[in-house]
């Protein structure tokens, strides 16, 4: 599968694309304006950070005890469900007068319950597309966050300055409504993937499988630590510039769209395998020019050269599908995204720290490059040979 027309002739594509559509609104809408809401009512960086990406931080507890649900709910079900329910918590959000404190209680049971989701929504994607369109699928998704993150950052700012940052956070829980409506309308009854309850011992029982490998162990590292330093230090937009987030954001998104779209229809396959760790490269490295207290077009710039550095993820998804059987296909995702978020709210708190004790500017020059130290450090275990071999050795059934 290599064109798009193909892509969205596929009957549960363009359901699921729209569903993944509207979440990604809602929660860029949302964490845009509960950002602001935190900051302008603490005036703290670090809880600003933490507002918009901390929810993260939980999903290592998800990922801990209910993440075997990615495998053995109905796809369907679940995904309408966490719509619902992400849009009761962000409505709960809104009430004038809630504590900052309850705000964080809310933030961190909905990250428990998140760590499901993209296990679910990608194992889905796994099911409805053949095995050699699912990089394209995945691109195509990533695509849309980013033209969805560029006019909801864009218009975030607006939506707070008409609507308050309270009537923003329900917009956004209407968005995740609408969400809800087209998984249940659009996609088909499945059956979940895997057998038996969701328990703990079945969710720490294929993690430590799926961990147990060593070259799939190396593409987890590279697809959390070096991605959740850089959301790091993208947590730090608000503080280091309240009135430009919004652009910077934005343009971050661009960055990210384009990069996707390089890497899902562009480039050949010959050449994946050796990009990966390059784009790690350069998602952090343009971050650390912000030393010399860039002019805010500079910035822009530095901020969308970087953020092609997304790609990466996508390359290195494509093997970690490759390393993986089918029947944990959903599971590995959602182990993936979990980690992930959960590496990205560790850089938030890591990022919102230092800029804490020192500055915003030092926040995002000093995390920008512990994710340049740590692609370097994982890079010799990605090489393209290793992964190779090791693709060989799923094929034949190896864990």
């Amino acid at each position: 599968m290599r064109t798009y027309r193909e892509l969205f002739r596929t009957r549960e594509f363009t359901p699921l694309f729209l569903a993944s559509a509207g979440q990604t609104a809602a929660q860029t809408v949302s964490g845009l304006a509960l950002g602001i809401l935190v900051f302008r009512q603490t005036d703290s960086a670090l809880l600003s950070s933490l507002a918009m990406f901390g929810p993260a931080l939980a999903q290592m507890v998800g990922a801990a005890t209910v993440l075997s649900g990615a495998d053995r709910l109905p796809p369907r079900a679940a995904m309408t469900g966490l719509s619902l329910l992400f849009g009761a918590g962000t409505a709960l959000q809104a009430i004038p007068g809630l504590p900052v404190w309850a705000v964080f209680v809310v933030l961190l049971g909905l990250g428990v319950a998140g760590s499901v989701g993209g296990g679910v929504r990608y194992g889905l994607l796994n099911e409805v597309l053949t095995r050699d369109g699912y990089l394209l699928g995945r691109s195509v998704l990533n695509m849309s966050v980013g033209l969805i993150q560029i006019c909801g950052f864009a218009a975030g700012g607006v939506l707070v300055a008409l609507l308050s940052a309270r009537g923003t956070l329900l917009l956004s829980a209407g968005l995740y409504l609408s969400a809800a409506v087209v998984a249940r309308c659009g996609l088909s009854r499945r059956p979940p993937r895997g057998t038996g309850r969701t328990s703990v011992t079945e969710t720490w029982r294929t993690n430590a499988l799926l961990w147990s490998s060593v070259p799939r162990r190396h593409v987890y590292l590279a697809l959390w630590v070096p991605n959740g330093l850089i959301v790091g230090v993208e947590a730090l937009y608000v503080p280091y510039s309240p009135g430009d987030a919004g652009l910077l954001f934005a343009f971050g998104a661009v960055g990210m769209l384009v990069g996707d779209a390089i890497a899902g229809r562009v480039l050949p396959a010959r050449w994946r395998d050796r990009l990966a760790v390059p784009l790690c490269v350069l998602l952090a490295a343009p971050y650390l020019l912000f030393a010399s207290d860039p002019g805010l077009p500079v910035a822009l710039l530095l901020v969308t050269v970087a953020t092609l550095g997304y790609a990466a993820g996508l390359l290195l998804q494509e093997r970690l599908m490759a390393l993986t059987p089918d029947e944990l296909s959903g599971q590995a995702l959602g182990l993936h995204s979990s980690g992930m978020l959960t590496m990205q709210g560790v850089g938030a708190a890591v990022a919102g720290s230092v800029a804490e004790l020192t500055s915003p500017t030092t926040g995002m020059v000093a995390t920008a490059a512990a994710s340049l130290a740590a692609t370097l450090l994982l890079a010799p275990g990605l090489r393209g040979g290793r992964v190779a071999g090791a693709v060989a050795g799923a094929a034949d059934g190896s864990p």
